[in-house]
């Protein structure tokens, strides 16, 4: 059903609820994240979901066909804005490398723990091997190649054979996405101080200092 506007309209709240200002597809990925990330993915139903939202389950299906819709893209939504910033700093090559693959760093990590909700803790479902999810490890292996590329174009990155660079880029990028869990055991820590420190960590694994020629 649509209006004059072209604008999907949903079918009636199960409950009236105070209005949040989001939408109604933002709030049953709210309600997802939450449930996901507590009560697990499996013991979730769209039920659940819906009900969460304040939604019948009816208007849920409206906007999603599914859990997996739901997951998938709430997974998207930890990669995507990471990979727009990273081809805008390849793009910006007045600056240096370090610089940029710091700043990276520090964004990626601020976008991974700064949600109200721990999603990058859903990667490791077995579920998101499914074909469902194919964009989301697409949107993922861009932006892991983007952390690459901004490596090897710092000086000690591309002073590196290929395998090294490989195995470093790997090495980082399997930082950023692992400090999810140490956030997890102190989440009243400083989230920008923990993002730079991060970021720090990872140039040095590249072999630079973040003393010297980075930040």
């Amino acid at each position: 059903m649509s209006t004059t506007t072209g604008r999907r309209v949903g079918r009636p709240r199960a409950t009236q609820r105070p209005d949040s200002g989001m939408s109604a597809r933002d709030e049953l990925l709210l309600a997802a994240a939450e449930l996901f990330t507590t009560s697990g993915y499996a013991a979730t139903t769209t039920r659940l979901v819906a009900e969460s939202a304040g939604m019948r389950q009816a208007t849920m299906y409206h906007y999603f066909s599914g859990k997996e819709d739901l997951l998938a893209e709430l997974l998207e939504s930890t990669v995507a804005p990471s990979l727009t910033l990273a081809l805008r700093l390849l793009a910006d090559d007045a600056r240096p490398a370090e610089e940029r693959l710091w700043e990276l760093c520090r964004a990626d990590v601020e976008l991974l723990c700064g949600g109200r909700h721990n999603l990058g803790a859903l990667y490791l479902l077995p579920e998101v091997r499914g074909e469902r999810f194919t964009s989301f490890h697409r949107v993922r292996a861009d932006l892991k190649a983007a952390y690459g590329k901004l490596l090897a174009a710092t000086a000690a990155g591309g002073a590196l054979d290929r395998g090294e660079r490989v195995l470093r880029t790997d090495l980082v990028f399997g930082l950023i996405e692992g400090v999810i869990l140490v956030h997890r055991s102190d989440p009243a820590r400083p989230l920008g101080a923990f993002a730079g420190a991060t970021a720090d960590a990872a140039l040095r694994i590249v072999g630079c200092s973040p003393t010297g020629p980075c930040p």
